[in-house]
C-alpha cells in the first residue's frame, strides 16, 4: 500500500515533466529542437518560412569569444522568427569564407578563425535551401551576420530563383539584417555622442555592445577596461571600452524590426506575383 502511494505521485510527476518537455520542444522555432514529425506538422500548419542563419567563426579581439557571429545570428533569428509568427530557424552555418590559409590573410592570422572556400560556402547554402524546399518550405531566407559574404548570399538566392522559376518556392537574401548595423545603428550611436573611431567596424563599441545585449557571457568584461594594444594588432577596429548592453539593445531592436519588415514585404510580393501567374 505504501509503495503504491509513493509510485502514484512519482508517475504523475514524470508524466507532467514529459508533457512539459514535449510542449517546450514543439513550441521552439529551432528546427534542431524538433523531431521530423513535429516539424512536418508545423509546416502543414503554415510554418512555410525557414530562416537559414549564417554566422562565422573568427577572432573579435581579446575580449569577445570566437563564436560571436554564431551566437548573435542564432539569437536574432529566433527573435525574428517569433515576430514573424510563421517561420522556423535552421541550424547556424558556422563555417564561412574568412580569407586564405596559405598565406594566412584577414582574420586567418588569428588562432581559432576557420575558413572555407567561397565555392564550398555557396554550395552549402544552396544545398541547405534545396533541402528545405524539398520538405515543404516555400520561403527560404538567408540571414548573414558577417559582412564578408553578403554578396554570396545574393548570388545563391538569385541562382536558386532562376532554377525555381514557376514553382511556389522563393529564396531571399535578407541583406537588411546586416545593413542596419552599418547604417541606422551607427547613426543612433552617433546621435548619442559616440564617435566613428569608437563605434568601429570590428570588435569596437557597436560590435561589443551588441554582444553584451545578446550574450554577455561571450564578452570578457574584465579585459574591456584593461590595457588594449590597438597598435599591436589585437584584431580591433574601434574602441569598445564604453560599450554597454543598453547600447546594444538599440541595435537588436533595429535589426529585428527592419529584417522582419523586409521579409514580410518580400514574401508578400512573392505571393502577389504567384497569384498573378495562376
Amino acid at each position: 500500500m505504501h509503495s503504491k502511494t509513493l509510485r502514484t505521485p512519482l508517475t504523475i510527476l514524470a508524466l507532467t515533466w514529459a508533457l512539459g518537455a514535449f510542449a517546450q520542444n514543439t513550441q521552439s522555432v529551432f528546427i534542431e529542437d524538433l523531431t521530423w514529425t513535429e516539424l512536418q506538422a508545423q509546416i502543414q500548419a503554415g510554418k512555410r518560412i525557414v530562416i537559414i542563419p549564417i554566422g562565422g567563426t573568427e577572432q573579435s579581439g581579446p575580449y569577445i569569444a570566437l563564436g560571436k557571429h554564431n551566437a548573435r545570428v542564432k539569437a536574432l533569428s529566433e527573435k525574428i522568427a517569433l515576430t514573424l509568427g510563421n517561420a522556423l530557424v535552421a541550424p547556424v552555418i558556422a563555417y564561412v569564407p574568412e580569407g586564405t590559409i596559405s598565406p594566412p590573410t584577414a582574420h586567418m592570422k588569428f588562432p581559432g578563425t576557420i575558413t572555407v572556400p567561397e565555392t564550398v560556402f555557396q554550395k552549402t547554402l544552396e544545398s541547405a535551401a534545396r533541402s528545405f524546399k524539398l520538405h515543404g518550405f516555400r520561403d527560404i531566407v538567408f540571414l548573414g551576420d558577417h559582412g564578408g559574404y553578403q554578396a554570396s548570399l545574393k548570388t545563391v538566392a538569385d541562382q536558386l530563383n532562376r532554377d525555381w522559376f514557376g514553382t511556389p518556392a522563393k529564396a531571399y537574401a535578407a541583406l537588411e539584417y546586416y545593413r542596419v548595423t552599418q547604417t541606422e545603428y551607427v547613426r543612433s550611436l552617433k546621435a548619442r555622442g559616440y564617435r566613428d573611431e569608437e563605434i568601429g567596424n570590428h570588435a569596437g563599441l557597436a560590435d561589443t555592445s551588441l554582444m553584451l545585449a545578446i550574450d554577455p557571457r561571450l564578452v570578457r568584461k574584465e579585459k574591456l577596461h584593461g590595457e588594449l594594444h590597438f597598435e599591436k594588432g589585437d584584431g580591433i577596429d574601434g574602441d569598445p571600452r564604453r560599450a554597454t548592453a543598453e547600447l546594444g539593445q538599440i541595435g537588436v531592436d533595429a535589426i529585428v524590426a527592419q529584417t522582419v519588415d523586409a521579409i514580410r514585404k518580400a514574401v508578400a510580393q512573392h505571393e502577389s506575383a504567384s497569384r498573378k501567374t495562376k
